[in-house]
């Protein structure tokens, strides 16, 4: 199965996962029906993958399977609505990508896949960072809106906070990816890189 094939599959799919988790309200029933279908269209999709041999099956069987684990957090967001289940629905997107883009590291070699594989877990600590920090925003603004001006100057120094600690996760893991980088390099060269990267995200 090519590429094309692979995106295919995994749209055809997505599809039908945003679709069952679209209702803003729905019985016990029609969730468990919901529940079965992307189920047995996961099913479909890795047997599809199947077909395919080494990394290639691994990403397709990546991809699929996030699709299934974000379907499944929508459905139970839909099904019963609150901000850890809204912040559920963005965990699961972002593991969802960041086991397709390490499985994609795995087509490469040396300090080229080192350097992505780091990356990934970047891309994957900011996106949980920005899920967490939206989290607590969201809670702060909601118990504010039914307290004092008090309150809410205290809620807005949590959001602000949440942010904050948002920033500095994502900090870090950027650190990471730029030390990385410098391993290409050797003596001097690698030492102003290490350097920089450490002026660069406040490690110096």
């Amino acid at each position: 199965m090519k590429k094309s094939t692979i995106t295919a599959v995994v749209a055809a799919i997505g599809l039908l996962f945003s679709g069952a988790a679209m209702a803003n309200t729905m019985s016990k029933a029609e969730f468990k029906a919901a529940k079965e279908k992307i189920e047995a269209e996961y099913k479909s999709a890795k047997a599809d993958c199947d077909r395919l041999a080494a990394n290639a099956n691994d990403i397709c069987e990546a991809e699929v399977k996030g699709r299934e684990n974000v379907a499944l957090a929508e459905l139970r967001a839909a099904y019963q609505p609150s901000l850890k289940a809204s912040y559920e629905v963005r965990i699961a997107k972002a593991e969802a990508d960041y086991s397709v883009a390490n499985e994609k590291c795995d087509d490469l070699a040396g300090n080229t896949k080192d350097v992505c594989v780091k990356k990934a877990k970047a891309e994957l600590t900011a996106a949980k960072a920005d899920a967490k920090a939206h989290m607590k925003a969201a809670d702060a603004k909601k118990n504010a809106s039914e307290k004092s001006a008090k309150a809410r100057g205290e809620a807005n120094k949590e959001i602000n906070d949440a942010h904050q600690d948002a920033a500095v996760d994502k900090r870090d893991a950027d650190y990471a990816v730029a030390i990385e980088k410098c391993d290409t390099l050797a003596g001097n060269a690698k030492d102003v890189c290490v350097n920089n990267a450490k002026v660069r995200y406040g490690k110096s």
